[in-house]
């Protein structure tokens, strides 16, 4: 049914049904799947510690540690690192930037809300929904 589908991977205990979802759309070819994930930007702390910490060096290590972990999950799912995708910015935007520049047909996301239309779709999940230029396909994932 879709050819060029990005995954969300968020590295949470559930990500694997997420991954699973979307081989299922693919009808098990992992050569149509591209996975992303998006650090967050790290939220300035205000006190005294902000002096002696870098927080750029941190953020880059946090994306470091991100691209390899991801990296290895492509990897062992046969996915080469020209489709594995590690940036730095607000997930939705950056899920949404990533699916235009591939033309992905669909986006494969999982959903961890708790509260208001977030049960329905997780924050993150109704942000790339609204906007998204192609299908995007919630799975619901953990104890809702």
């Amino acid at each position: 049914m879709y050819d060029k589908i990005l995954v969300a991977v968020d590295f949470s205990p559930d990500y694997s049904d997420v991954i699973d979802k979307a081989l299922s759309q693919a009808e098990g070819d992992s050569s149509k799947l591209h996975l992303v994930h998006i650090v967050e930007p790290l939220a300035p702390v205000y006190s005294m510690d902000i002096y002696t910490v870098n927080i750029g060096e941190i953020q880059d290590g946090v994306v470091d540690s991100a691209k390899q972990r991801l990296e290895k999950i492509g990897s062992d799912l046969g996915i080469g690192v020209d489709r594995v995708y590690t940036r730095l910015g607000n997930p939705a935007a950056e899920i949404r930037n990533i699916a235009s520049e591939i033309n992905a047909d669909a986006i494969v996301i999982g959903s961890h809300g708790h509260s208001g239309w977030k049960i329905f779709l997780g924050s993150t999940a109704a942000k790339v929904l609204h906007g998204a230029k192609c299908d995007v396909l919630v799975v619901k994932v953990g104890s809702q």
